[in-house]
C-alpha cells in the first residue's frame, strides 16, 4: 500500500495533505440579491470543471452536457485498460477541508472507483484503489485543478457577499509594526507622585 505526496508514493501511513476553501458562503444577504451574478459565476464554473474533465480524458469539450458525459465514459474506459495490465494500488490522500473531500469522494465515485476510510482512522484520510497510472496522471492532477477552480469561485463568491452585507475592504488585515520601532509605553504615575501633586509635598 502506498500514500501519495508531492508525485512521490511513500509508506502507507504517510497521507497526502491538500487545503482549499473552508466552506460554501450564502448566497442571498439582507436586501440585496446576489443570486443573477451567483448563477452567472456557477455556470461559469460548470463550464471550467467539464473543460478539465475534458482535458485529462483527451477528448473535446463543445459544451454540452452530452460532451461532460463522453468525457467521463473515456476515462472509466482508461480505468479498465490500466486493469488489465497494472495491479491496482490502495492509496491514502489526507484531505482535512471537508469541500476538498467531499469533491475527490465524488470524482472517485463518478469513475467507478470506491473510496473508503478503514475503521479507526481519522476523517480526513481517504482510500482509494486503482492503477498506479490512473492515480497518477488522471485522479490526482484533476483533483488538483478542480479543487483550484472550486476555490478561486467560493473566494469570489464570499468577497462579494462580504462586501456587499458587511464592509468593502474585505483585504486581509495588516501587518503590526515591529514592537522595537513602537514607542514605549508610559508607565500610570504611582500612588505616591500622585499624592505630592495633590499635597504639594512629601507623603507622611
Amino acid at each position: 500500500m502506498h500514500a501519495w505526496r508531492d508525485g512521490v508514493a511513500t509508506g502507507a501511513d504517510d497521507v497526502m495533505p491538500w487545503r482549499g476553501p473552508t466552506g460554501q458562503p450564502p448566497l442571498v444577504v439582507g436586501p440585496r440579491v446576489l443570486y443573477a451574478d451567483t448563477m452567472s459565476l456557477e455556470a461559469t464554473l460548470l463550464e471550467t470543471l467539464r473543460k478539465i474533465e475534458a482535458l485529462h480524458a483527451g477528448t473535446t469539450f463543445d459544451g454540452e452536457r452530452d460532451a461532460a458525459q463522453r468525457a467521463a465514459e473515456q476515462i472509466r474506459a482508461r480505468i479498465a485498460v490500466l486493469r488489465g495490465t497494472e495491479r491496482e494500488e490502495l492509496r491514502h490522500y489526507s484531505l482535512p477541508d471537508p469541500w476538498n473531500r467531499q469533491l475527490f469522494v465524488a470524482l472517485c465515485r463518478r469513475y467507478g472507483l470506491k473510496p473508503f476510510r478503514e475503521r479507526g482512522r481519522r476523517s480526513s484520510t481517504i482510500q482509494v484503489r486503482a492503477p498506479r497510472t490512473f492515480h497518477v496522471k488522471t485522479l490526482w492532477p484533476q483533483f488538483r485543478s478542480l479543487s483550484e477552480q472550486l476555490e478561486a469561485h467560493l473566494t469570489d463568491v464570499t468577497n462579494r457577499v462580504i462586501r456587499e452585507a458587511i464592509h468593502a475592504d474585505v483585504t486581509e488585515a495588516p501587518e503590526a509594526p515591529d514592537a522595537k520601532a513602537l514607542p514605549p509605553a508610559t508607565a500610570p504615575p504611582s500612588t505616591a507622585s500622585a499624592a505630592r501633586r495633590d499635597d504639594g509635598g512629601s507623603p507622611t
